[in-house]
């Protein structure tokens, strides 16, 4: 945090009864398993869990006062509301409302984490950065982030995620950002929001957070790009193309790939061109790269930090990283989320690699009514790209695996994957392993890679 608070500049905030001495405090927490002492707990109550019920226990771990939404004797001053998640999104905002650093929002269906590191990296080469730490980008894990800010913060980089309508007005409002940006729009979460259309409109909240004179970075490779313009009209907005795009302000040309699909090309900016050498594996991280650099420099960075920055990138774990499997096989660890467009991508990059090309399989989640046709048309796609072999895990992989006919194969659990692929692992094999998180395929790369020795 930047500045101390107290219990009363809390209730200033979001209202409440204060039980107890006007503490101060400069941390906040969420959870007592990693409270520090001197820190304002914040009881967060959900359908499976009441924050309220652990109190005590942060009084234990050092904490100085507590928010609370239920009226209780506690041995540390207690301000009750009627809404602690609000309380605690306000503190945020108060917290990014004193900071000087530029910052930047994104949300998108795919990419968005990459993305912010990569805008990290290369803003590291111009000032403190903060970033999103892992996946905290929902209503509690934003106001956290912010709450991260402090004085000497030159740069933030805050990410944005979302399950169903309003939720990212509701955090891109606490974030205030001075650019923004859409990665892309893609079947996920169609549980929570219905239809791409009902995707689209959710992420678009994030254009009416900007401040004043910010700036929308528009990726012009995307099917709502038309509807973002209409939506900006009258707005300062920059565009950027890894497909070719020549109206784009920012462009990629000459794109090359090598044959563990790391690319190399020139970078066309409104201020010069550039010459990056990628080392992540595929075109959608071009594009990736190519959003990040748009969005730094309109931050304030040069030609040369975004070429840095780039070129020091390392995959993201669980996001297309490339590992030793057993046997010197390649794994293209990509286990950490999936969706159909992601998968095609990952297919793509797999495509391209030398040598047998296997492709193992978990669930995508929460694609509604869509899921067995998704499911099928993965394996479909696999097949025409010439994948040799499809083995999948899950009830709705099964699908992919009529998709892909004759050489595919479904198990009815990873460890019985892992028993069939172990013996077939061999140099100048790769194996593309990935699932929603809900299936657990990280558990596969361990067995086929050298950590499950």
């Amino acid at each position: 945090m930047i500045e101390e608070m107290s219990l009363q500049d809390v209730q200033a905030l979001s209202g409440g009864e204060l039980a107890g001495a006007n503490v101060r405090f400069a941390q906040v927490s969420t959870d007592t398993r990693t409270l520090q002492p001197g820190s304002l707990f914040v009881a967060i109550s959900g359908e499976n869990f009441n924050g309220n019920r652990f109190v005590e226990k942060a009084a234990e771990k050092g904490a100085v006062a507590a928010v609370t939404t239920e009226k209780m004797k506690q041995p540390i001053p207690v301000l009750r509301v009627e809404n602690s998640r609000l309380t605690l999104g306000k503190l945020g905002m108060r917290n990014r409302e004193l900071s000087k650093a530029r910052i930047a929002a994104l949300t998108g269906s795919q990419g968005k984490t990459t993305v912010k590191e990569m805008i990290a990296a290369i803003l590291e080469n111009c000032g403190k950065v903060l970033k999103t730490r892992g996946n905290l980008n929902n209503d509690l894990g934003v106001p956290l982030t912010l709450l991260e800010l402090e004085a000497e913060h030159e740069y933030a980089v805050v990410e944005l995620g979302a399950n169903a309508p309003g939720e990212i007005a509701y955090t891109s409002a606490f974030v205030k950002p001075h650019v923004v940006h859409i990665t892309n729009v893609a079947a996920t979460h169609l549980e929570g929001f219905g239809d791409l259309d009902g995707v689209n409109r959710s992420k678009s909240e994030i254009w009416k957070s900007l401040t004043e004179g910010g700036v929308a970075v528009i990726n012009l490779d995307d099917a709502y790009a038309g509807d973002w313009l209409e939506q900006l009209k009258g707005k300062n907005f920059v565009t950027v193309s890894a497909l070719g795009k020549t109206t784009a302000d920012y462009q990629v040309a000459d794109l090359k790939f090598d044959a563990v699909m790391h690319s190399s090309f020139s970078l066309l900016t409104p201020e010069s061109s550039l010459q990056v050498k990628l080392p992540l594996p595929g075109q959608h991280n071009v594009a990736n790269a190519a959003a990040a650099a748009a969005i730094s420099m309109q931050l304030g960075a040069s030609p040369e930090a975004v070429r840095q920055g780039l070129e020091s990138m390392q995959s993201v774990p669980g996001r297309m990283c490339l590992a030793n499997g057993r046997n010197k096989s390649v794994i293209i660890d990509d286990s950490y989320n999936a969706s159909p467009s992601s998968f095609r991508a990952a297919i793509d990059v797999l495509a391209g690699q030398l040598g047998t090309k296997i492709v193992a399989m978990g669930d995508m989640g929460e694609l509604g009514i869509s899921a067995e046709e998704a499911h099928r048309e993965i394996g479909t796609y696999a097949a025409e790209k010439g994948i040799e072999f499809f083995f999948a895990v899950g009830p709705l992989s099964g699908f992919a695996v009529k998709g892909f006919g004759k050489a595919g194969r479904h198990f009815t659990d990873i460890e019985k994957l892992a028993e069939h692929l172990l013996p077939l692992l061999k140099p100048e094999m790769t194996i593309l392993v990935k699932g929603s998180r809900s299936s657990g395929m990280d558990r596969l790369v361990r067995h086929l890679t050298q950590e499950g020795d």
